[in-house]
């Protein structure tokens, strides 16, 4: 599966942008309604998928600095947001795009969010946004996270976090070893200490409230059916490859369950969206 390859980024983005909770977005394009510039800052950005999914529905005028420890995605990301653009122009070292009426500029940092979020995070913005990061972190680091938000007063919105639930069809007798030595491989710390889990909403909703945010939370499943078969091998073929790395299930096991999803398979895979405002 490759999770943070430019392939596998570019394969989920369509399921992406269709599973964002609407409700979500229409508060988040609400809450800057008035204003005609905005500046926002994404966090963990890949090839700029969040960016090309917010941004149109956001103020005419944008500044976005886009973050990641990655600096071959960071140059996908340029690359894609120019084809993206109706009109690019590099200058700088940033990106000045133009895309239905809405003018973007756009810096790229290459920073590791572990160690120097405030860095990342700039001095001051708008938004902070981010996508499919939360559920990798750990508690304390949402802490931390929140508490370089509210310094700000900037706006939380972190959209597609895989909350470790997911169906799928036809069922496998497999499918209880299979997800569950998936999930504590999921599990494994990625360099932001243990990730939250299944305390991630309660985590994000404590750590903003306590700083006087108001908090909402929506769900915005995947909901992967035949048009999406290649993306649904990807993360079949990802799955078993990380259960393969845990050497707790047998390899026959595996490499049969692996044959049934590929020969044809649907599913539903759960995440949730998060946005974050100051309270007034």
């Amino acid at each position: 599966m490759g999770e943070f390859s430019a392939d596998w980024l570019a394969l989920r983005e369509a399921a992406d942008h269709r599973s964002r909770s609407p409700e979500l977005a229409g508060e988040v394009a609400r809450s800057f309604a008035n204003q005609e510039r905005i500046s926002i800052v994404d966090l963990g950005c890949g090839t700029g998928s969040n960016l090309r999914a917010l941004a149109p529905l956001l103020p005419r005028e944008q500044t976005w600095r886009l973050v990641d420890h990655d600096e071959a995605l960071l140059s996908a990301a340029r690359d894609a947001i120019s084809r993206w653009a109706d009109d690019a122009e590099e200058r700088s070292g940033d990106l000045f795009v133009t895309r239905a009426g809405r003018r973007l500029r756009i810096s790229f940092v290459c920073a590791n969010l572990a160690r120097d979020l405030g860095t990342a995070l700039g001095t001051a913005c708008d938004l902070v946004t981010a996508a499919a990061l939360l559920d990798l972190v750990s508690v304390e680091w949402i802490g931390l996270l929140a508490e370089e938000v509210a310094r700000r007063k900037a706006a939380f919105y972190a959209v597609l976090n895989y909350t470790r639930e997911e169906r799928w069809s036809p069922l496998h007798p497999a499918d209880a070893d299979l997800f569950r030595t998936f999930h504590e491989h999921h599990a494994r710390d990625k360099g932001f200490g243990s990730p939250a889990g299944s305390d991630l909403a309660a985590a994000v909703r404590r750590a903003f409230t306590d700083r006087h945010y108001r908090v909402r939370t929506a769900d915005s499943p995947w909901h992967l059916g035949a048009e999406d078969a290649v993306l649904v091998q990807a993360l079949a073929t990802g799955i078993a490859d990380a259960v393969r790395e845990t050497g707790s299930v047998d390899a026959a096991v595996i490499s049969d369950w692996l044959r049934h999803r590929l020969s044809g398979a649907t599913c539903t895979v759960n995440h949730c969206d998060f946005f974050a405002a100051p309270s007034a």
